[in-house]
């Protein structure tokens, strides 16, 4: 397993594991025929996209890339915090981690993530930010076990036209900082 940053010709690779990751992460969240209806060939399309405006703004944005045995497995998107209350200059983002539901639980979420915090760290970023859905155990238990902790921040989100509570996890990542520790019982997360 590797870790690389994202390149254009990615986008049907990531697209896939966008789709597959959350139709197997946000069953039972949001309704089924929401999830049955994710196309990853129409999100190929918009990940090239973004893939392309995010190529010069490395390592402030950008997306990474795991893989195994040569093809992609997962993804990670990082750059500045969006949230207004948290300063963008010295917080950035996990945006989106997803995998593969194949490849959960054999490490390639703690690599990826690893790799996402090493990029924000090089971008200058002090600490992190990312959000979860509240009933996301799975992935919650993972950023746990990475040092990430829930701040108190709590949002709203509609995906499918189900309302999904989120709780944002925040840690320290850049230099100066203590780095938290990273357990072996971490799990790959879903979403």
């Amino acid at each position: 397993m590797s870790t690389r940053r994202a390149q254009v010709e990615d986008a049907p690779a990531i697209a896939l594991v966008h789709v597959r990751s959350w139709q197997a992460t946000y069953r039972g969240m949001v309704p089924r025929d929401y999830l049955d209806r994710l196309d990853p060939e129409q999100r190929a399309a918009r990940w090239g996209v973004r893939l392309g405006e995010l190529a010069g703004d490395w390592p402030r944005r950008g997306v990474i890339v795991a893989e195994q045995a040569g093809a992609v497995a997962g993804f990670a998107t990082m750059g500045a915090t969006r949230d207004q209350d948290l300063n963008p200059a010295e917080t950035g983002e996990v945006m989106a981690i997803y995998l593969l539901p194949g490849v959960w639980g054999r490490g390639l979420g703690r690599e990826l993530m690893a790799a996402a915090r090493a990029a924000l760290t090089e971008a200058g970023y002090r600490e992190a930010a990312l959000w979860v859905a509240e009933a996301n155990q799975r992935a919650r238990s993972f950023y746990a076990a990475d040092g990430w902790q829930p701040d108190g921040a709590v949002k709203q989100e509609e995906i499918g036209g189900a309302a999904l509570t989120e709780v944002r996890y925040r840690r320290p990542i850049g230099p100066g900082r203590p780095r938290a520790g990273r357990t072996p019982a971490a799990r790959a997360p879903g979403g």
